[in-house]
C-alpha cells in the first residue's frame, strides 16, 4: 500500500519548508508504509487506523498554519498516536504504547531532534487522558485528532479544543466536510 495523495502533499510541504532532500521525504513515506502494514497485520480495518491517521495529518497541517505547530511532529503524531490500539472502544494505555513505538522506531526509521521527540512522545502519551496543553504543537496534535470524531458519530465540541482554528472548524455545520474542502483548495 502506498501513501495517499494528501499525505504526499503533507510530506512535500514539510520537507519543502525545511529544505530537506528527497531522501528525507522517502524515509518518511517508508515509515508511514511500515507502520501501516504493521497495524494492518494486527487489525484488518479500524476506525482508528490509517484512514484516520491521514485525516489527523490533514487536520493538523491545517491547524499548524494558524498555530505555528511543528509540522513534522504533527505528521508523526498522526501516524503513531493510535498505531498501537488493540480494540475499537476503550483502550487504556494505547497512547503510551504509541509513544513507546515511536521511541522504538526513532533513529531506525526516522530522525528528529530531542526537542521534537519530547513533543511527539508527550502528544501521543497524553492524547486520550488530557484535554488542554499550552504547547502549540501538542495542542495542535490533540485538536487534529479530536476534529475527526465525526468518524465515530460524535461532533467535536469546541470547549474541549485548544486552538482557535479547531474551535472555529468545530462550529461549522459539517466540520469534516469543511476541513476536506479547505484541504482540497490547497496548492503546492
Amino acid at each position: 500500500m502506498t501513501i495517499n495523495e494528501s499525505i504526499a502533499w503533507a510530506l512535500q510541504k514539510i520537507f519543502r519548508q525545511e529544505k530537506m532532500d528527497q531522501d528525507a521525504y522517502q524515509q518518511f513515506a517508508e515509515l508511514w508504509e511500515m507502520v501501516t502494514k504493521d497495524f494492518q497485520q494486527r487489525k484488518r480495518y479500524s476506525v482508528h487506523g490509517p484512514d484516520h491517521w491521514r485525516r489527523v495529518a490533514r487536520n493538523g497541517l491545517l491547524i499548524a498554519e494558524d498555530s505555528g505547530a511543528d509540522e513534522t511532529v504533527v505528521c508523526l503524531f498522526a501516524l503513531f498516536h493510535d498505531s498501537r490500539r488493540v480494540n475499537e472502544v476503550f483502550d487504556p494505555g494505547h497512547g503510551q504504547r504509541g509513544a513507546a513505538f515511536a521511541k522504538e522506531c526513532r533513529n531506525k526509521f526516522f530522525t528528529i531532534t530531542d526537542a521534537q521527540f519530547d513533543l511527539l512522545y508527550s502528544a501521543c502519551e497524553g492524547h486520550t487522558d488530557q484535554l488542554y496543553h499550552a504547547d502549540p504543537t501538542i495542542a495542535t496534535c490533540w485538536d487534529a485528532d479530536r476534529l475527526d470524531l465525526g468518524r465515530v458519530g460524535n461532533r467535536p465540541n469546541p470547549k474541549y479544543l485548544n486552538t482557535d482554528f479547531a474551535k472555529m472548524a468545530a462550529q461549522e455545520r459539517d466540520p469534516a466536510k469543511f476541513l476536506a474542502t479547505l484541504w482540497g483548495n490547497r496548492q503546492l
